[in-house]
């Protein structure tokens, strides 16, 4: 280890636990929306209609904060909060299937029932789901956080936009490529919806990290100077599967 990660590691940041679960928090979130209902503005370009999962609207909130994570702790405390937000998902995808196989009540069968369940929070708890959900977020979350983390060491920490959208641009591509094309290919979307899907979940999540480029400047300054941090991947090994 060098010697800055040697400090870090002995270090108790004030915000960094708060991060952490507003993160997580998105994550479970938006992905109880995806499941819930697919979103349509009537709008389309060149005749593509612009549809789009509900949790795409809260999503793009997770990479804001996974930048504002690697920019300020660095690749290694954003790893912890990736691996984190990974056992969440899976836990909640087991609760889903238990409270999915478990009888219901005479009362609720009447007024909802197990169809409307499955047909609403039942994709949560299924291998297509789940699986898409999984891959392409450690997928997704693991390369815009290498990414930026690469290119602050080369821009020396200048032009924080450059690094936040072009992260996200790449980390986008993975994530949204793999959970669409898993999903599609183990039955939960259909493929006439594939191209669709795709094209909006990628413009509507780099859009929003567009549009939130302004905030994300003040979080990550605000960060900067309550916590004294502006960690730099100089010497960092970009292993996912690292535990230190």
């Amino acid at each position: 280890m060098t010697a800055q990660t040697d400090r870090q590691e002995m270090r108790a940041y004030r915000y960094y636990d708060w991060v952490m679960v507003v993160f997580v928090s998105v994550l479970l979130i938006s992905n109880i929306a995806s499941s819930a209902k697919i979103i349509d503005w009537g709008v389309n370009i060149l005749g593509l209609p612009l549809a789009f999962d509900a949790g795409t609207l809260l999503f793009p909130v997770s990479y804001i904060f996974g930048d504002v994570l690697t920019e300020v702790y660095g690749f290694r405390r954003s790893r912890r909060v990736i691996w984190t937000g990974f056992a969440v998902l899976a836990v909640s995808a087991l609760i889903f299937g238990l409270i999915s196989a478990l009888p219901g009540d005479p009362s609720w069968e009447e007024y909802a029932g197990q169809a409307a369940y499955d047909a609403i929070l039942g994709g949560l708890s299924s291998g297509g789901i789940v699986a898409a959900s999984l891959l392409a977020y450690l997928f997704g979350e693991f390369t815009n956080s290498v990414v930026l983390a690469r290119m602050k060491v080369l821009t020396e920490g200048r032009w924080l936009w450059m690094r936040t959208i072009g992260s996200t641009l790449i980390g986008q591509v993975v994530d949204t490529g793999i959970f669409f094309l898993v999903a599609s290919a183990l039955g939960v979307f259909p493929w006439s919806l594939f191209l669709t899907l795709v094209v909006t979940n990628y413009i509507f999540k780099v859009g929003i990290e567009v549009l939130m480029t302004p905030a994300t400047y003040a979080v990550v300054r605000g960060l900067k100077r309550a916590e004294q941090e502006d960690y730099y991947d100089r010497d960092t090994r970009f292993n996912p599967f690292e535990i230190s």
